[in-house]
C-alpha cells in the first residue's frame, strides 16, 4: 500500500510555506546549490515582462516573446485585440481579448475557440473555423486527465458535471468525493463517450487530451451535437512549468485570472528556489511492465527536465529518439540494468501499476535490480500515485526532488517517498 505524503495533511498554503522553508535549509547545506531567484506574471496585459530568472548554471528558461505561428488574432468580423495574457513558459496556446469581455483561445492544434461573456452573442462575420465557448463555462465533460488539477486548485470542480475518468481512477480527492456523491458522472472515456448521458446533463463543452484524435469520429460527433471540443495539450509543453502555466487558461475561462496566476506564481517560486547546479548525481526514472521491461522517460521530457532542474543528471539522457510520438521508452531489463545500474537513485514510477512499498517488493519484479547501486546504498524512491495529476505541483515536485538529492536524511516528501 502507498503511503501518502504529508500532502493529505497540511493545506496547499501551508505546504508552500514549509516546503520553501525546508528548501531554504537544504539550499544552505547541499554542495554546488544555486541562488534562488523569483518569477512572476501578470494576470492580462498588452506587454511582455513577468519573470526574473534564478541566477548561475541553472538559469529559468528565458520569457516567451515570440508570437507562436498558431495565434491567429484575425475575427473574420473586423475586430482587433486589445491585449493579450501574458505567459512566461507555455507555448503551446494564446488568449487575447477584445472589447465587450471576448476572448480568443488559440491552441497549437489550430483550433480557435471565442469565449463569448454571459448575456453576449457572437459577432457577425466571425470565421467559421472559431467555436464559440458561451460565459459561464459549466456543464463539462471533462476526459482529460491532466486538467482536473486545474480546475481543483481554482476552486472549481464544480464546473463539470461529466467525467471521462472512473471514480477509482482519479488520484483527485475532489474528483473521488464529487463521482461519489453523484455530482459528477461518469460518461464514458474519451473514445466512446455516452451521447445520450452528455445531453441529459446538458453538457457544453467537452474537455479532451490528444487521445481524442484518434478517434475523429467522436470528435465530430460532439460537434454534430452541439458539445464544443477543446483539446488540452499541456503534455506537449516543452518546459514543466509550462505545463503548469495553463492553469491561466482556465483562470480566463472560468473568470479566475488571479487566482489562476497567484497559483502559478507560487509553483515558479518553489521551482526557482530548488533550482541548482549539477550535483553529480544520476536519477533513474522508471517502472516495471507486466512485460519484465522497464518503462523509461525520453531525454527532454518534462519529467526528466524536473529531475536536471533540481540538479540531478537523468540516466538515459543518452537514449536516443524512437521517432514515435509516445513520452516514453521501453527497454529490455539487461538495456535498463546497462543504463542505470550505476545510477545514484533510482525512482520507481507509481501512476501506471500503484508502485511498489519496499524494495524487496521491488526486487521481486526482477533480481538484476538487487545489484543497482542505488538499492545497495538505500537510495531507492517512489512516487506518489498522483503526481501525474498534479500539474498544479510542478515547483512542489521539484522541490521534492530537489531534497531528495540534497538532504540525506530525507524520507517522506510530498510527492516523493524513500522505500526501506
Amino acid at each position: 500500500m502507498i503511503r501518502r505524503s504529508r500532502r493529505t495533511h497540511r493545506p496547499r498554503a501551508q505546504r508552500a510555506g514549509a516546503v520553501a522553508a525546508a528548501l531554504a535549509l537544504a539550499l544552505a547545506g547541499c554542495a554546488g546549490a544555486a541562488g534562488s531567484g523569483s518569477a512572476g506574471s501578470g494576470a492580462a496585459t498588452g506587454t511582455a515582462g513577468g519573470a526574473q530568472a534564478g541566477q548561475g548554471a541553472a538559469e529559468a528558461t528565458p520569457i516567451t516573446t515570440v508570437v507562436p505561428d498558431f495565434r491567429d488574432t484575425d475575427l473574420g468580423c473586423g475586430w482587433q485585440p486589445t491585449g493579450s495574457l501574458e505567459l512566461d513558459y507555455a507555448k503551446r496556446f494564446s488568449v487575447d481579448y477584445y472589447e465587450g469581455g471576448y476572448q480568443l483561445v488559440c491552441i497549437a492544434d489550430g483550433s480557435r475557440y471565442l469565449v463569448v461573456p454571459e448575456g453576449a452573442s457572437a459577432p457577425e462575420g466571425l470565421a467559421a473555423d472559431i467555436t464559440c465557448i458561451q460565459q459561464p463555462v459549466g456543464d463539462v465533460y471533462l476526459a482529460a486527465s491532466d486538467s482536473m488539477c486545474l480546475f481543483d486548485a481554482l476552486g472549481e470542480t464544480g464546473r463539470v458535471t461529466v467525467s471521462g475518468i472512473r471514480q477509482e481512477d482519479w488520484s483527485i480527492e475532489a474528483a473521488r468525493e464529487a463521482m461519489a456523491t453523484g455530482a459528477i458522472a461518469y460518461g464514458g472515456k474519451y473514445g466512446a463517450p455516452d451521447y445520450d448521458l452528455l445531453l441529459s446533463k446538458g453538457v457544453r463543452l467537452a474537455v479532451e487530451s490528444t487521445m481524442v484524435n484518434h478517434t475523429p469520429d467522436v470528435r465530430e460527433k460532439l460537434r454534430e451535437l452541439g458539445i464544443p471540443v477543446l483539446v488540452e495539450m499541456a503534455s506537449y509543453e516543452d518546459e514543466p512549468l509550462g505545463r503548469t502555466e495553463w492553469i491561466k487558461l482556465w483562470g480566463s475561462l472560468l473568470g479566475q485570472q488571479a487566482r489562476a496566476s497567484e497559483l502559478f506564481d507560487e509553483q515558479v517560486r518553489l521551482a526557482e528556489a530548488a533550482r541548482s547546479e549539477d550535483t553529480g548525481k544520476t536519477v533513474a526514472f522508471f517502472y516495471v511492465n507486466s512485460n519484465g521491461s522497464a518503462v523509461v522517460r525520453k531525454p527532454g521530457d518534462y519529467v526528466t527536465k524536473m529531475i536536471q532542474y533540481a540538479g540531478g543528471d537523468y540516466a538515459f539522457s543518452g537514449l536516443e529518439d524512437d521517432g514515435t510520438a509516445r513520452s516514453t521508452v521501453t527497454l529490455e531489463m539487461e538495456r535498463f540494468y546497462e543504463g542505470a545500474h550505476d545510477a545514484d537513485y533510482i525512482v520507481y514510477n507509481a501512476s501506471i501499476d500503484g508502485g511498489v512499498s519496499s524494495v524487496d517488493e521491488l526486487v521481486e519484479k526482477n533480481r538484476l535490480l538487487a545489484d543497482f547501486k542505488a538499492v545497495r546504498e538505500g537510495n531507492v524512491w517512489c512516487t506518489s500515485q498522483d503526481m501525474y495529476q498534479q500539474m498544479t505541483d510542478t515547483g512542489a515536485i521539484i522541490s521534492d526532488f530537489h531534497e531528495m538529492l540534497c538532504d540525506p536524511a530525507a524520507t517522506d516528501l510530498e510527492y516523493l517517498h524513500r522505500l526501506g
